[in-house]
């Protein structure tokens, strides 16, 4: 059954990521149009009970605050904003997007610190006024949902990462291996590490939500990189979603994410996780190679 909605309403940014998977979309497709966008809200409020906003940043788009309105007109039960968080550093705009009916936020903090984050982003200031709106939201009492997508430039930080976020009180936080796809891609030569040189890193980031009582969780890292963490993978409880995309519809975006989006390894058929894991993006093997990736026995 379908179980969320994942609608890209433009992708225009206030940030310039240099891990973006939507690359120069923003160039290409810029903003949808909002009529386009509630027709499809309204018709979509019978297929899921979630809706998530996706970008680009949503919270640029123009007619943001009456889209989130016409999803909680529609009958959406959640209503979940995945942002930079820039827009949230301001209350009356935490408020209006409340009061229309948002129920779950979703920023990305991608660094301990401003140098590291806005060097990430592009965009300077941009560590200041997203860990003030992850603390105006939870002032409010939202539900805050981070993400971090690890690269060269911050997996050696990851633990001190999950002890702001835990400091900052949200409820849950996940570090993500990049899709080598768009920014990412250009960049890849130096932005995108090993697994093997994240994994540590990652593991004490996620020891530091766990002993906090937060839910944690990883994307894009194979189990056999996940011994003991192996309840901590997004992929097993990621909802089965519809996405509406700049080129088109994605019916089933977990039966794209299995069968094209990610890959498996001459050897992943000897390790007992093969039928659950789903590998990784199928850029990172084509960069790296297989070597790393030892089956499970």
């Amino acid at each position: 059954m379908l179980e969320k909605i994942d609608l890209k309403i433009g992708f225009f940014c206030n940030n310039r990521c240099k891990f973006c998977v939507q690359g120069e979309k923003r160039n290409l497709y810029g903003n949808r149009q909002a009529q386009d966008l509630k027709k499809i809200i309204r018709q979509s409020a019978k297929e899921a009970p979630e809706i998530v906003f996706t970008g680009g940043e949503p919270t640029v788009h123009e007619g943001f605050l009456e889209l989130v309105a016409e999803a909680k007109k529609a009958g959406f039960k959640d209503i979940q904003i995945q942002t930079n968080g820039r827009r949230f550093a301001y209350i009356k705009f935490c408020e209006q997007t409340i009061a229309a009916g948002a129920t779950e936020f979703s920023p990305a903090l991608h660094g301990p610190n401003a140098k590291i984050h806005d060097f990430l982003t592009s965009s300077p200031g941009s560590f200041e006024q997203t860990t003030q709106g992850i603390k105006n939201l939870k002032e409010l009492g939202q539900t805050v949902i981070t993400n971090t997508v690890i690269t060269t430039k911050n997996y050696k930080f990851l633990p001190q990462i999950a002890k702001l976020l835990v400091s900052l009180g949200v409820d849950q936080f996940q570090f993500a291996f990049p899709h080598i796809t768009g920014s990412a891609a250009k960049n890849k030569d130096w932005l995108i590490p090993t697994k093997t040189q994240a994994i540590e890193y990652v593991k004490k980031g996620l020891d530091a939500g766990i002993k906090a009582g937060k839910r944690v969780m990883t994307e894009a890292i194979p189990l056999c990189f996940m011994k003991g963490y192996e309840d901590y993978i997004a992929e097993k409880v990621i909802p089965d979603a519809k996405v509406f995309d700049a080129r088109g519809v994605i019916d089933d975006y977990t039966a794209y994410r299995k069968n094209e989006g990610k890959k498996k390894g001459p050897k992943c058929q000897e390790c007992k996780s093969f039928k659950i894991c789903e590998g990784p993006w199928k850029e990172y093997p084509e960069i790296f190679g297989w070597s790393e990736f030892k089956p499970v026995k």
